[in-house]
């Protein structure tokens, strides 16, 4: 399965998409919004229907770098599953974005109440926190380490 597969709301079986969208409402976010930044508390996550938004990283007296641009069908915010639900990079829409929004509090009901959605949609957000956690340490050592030693891809 390549990332693409793995990262997308498709990565979550049909029937448990159906149970969480509807409860989801349909937002926008003109280009340049902040959808988070790291540290605030994460209550929502989303899910790309139009254009891009990136996930970038604070870094002391550095301009912070983007790690990763995420696009149609793919899941944005990750911290909202995890104590102490706060985000732990920032994200900002790249160009107009329209996307799902889910309140975080109501889908970790829904996972508390259905052991098999709880169980889907925690194997979905590790493989996503998976690729990402590649994609963060890859782009970290491309700006900052010595010549080659991101490693072989």
């Amino acid at each position: 399965m390549n990332a693409a597969t793995t990262t997308t709301m498709n990565a979550l079986p049909a029937e448990h998409r159906e149970q969480l969208l509807p409860i989801a409402r349909q937002v926008s976010f003109p280009q340049g919004a902040r959808l988070f930044l790291e540290g605030q508390t994460a209550g929502n996550f989303w899910i790309v229907r139009t254009g891009t938004v990136t996930l970038d990283m604070h870094v002391p007296g550095r301009r912070s770098p983007v790690i990763e641009t995420l696009g149609h069908g793919q899941l944005v915010g990750l911290s909202w599953l995890f104590p102490p639900y706060e985000w732990q990079l920032g994200a900002e829409a790249m160009s107009p974005v329209r996307a799902y929004e889910f309140d975080a509090d109501a889908v970790r009901r829904l996972c508390r109440a259905d052991p098999r959605l709880d169980a889907a949609v925690a194997r979905w957000v590790a493989r996503v926190l998976s690729h990402r956690l590649h994609a963060a340490r890859t782009r970290l050592l491309d700006l900052f380490g010595p010549y080659g030693s991101a490693g072989p891809r």
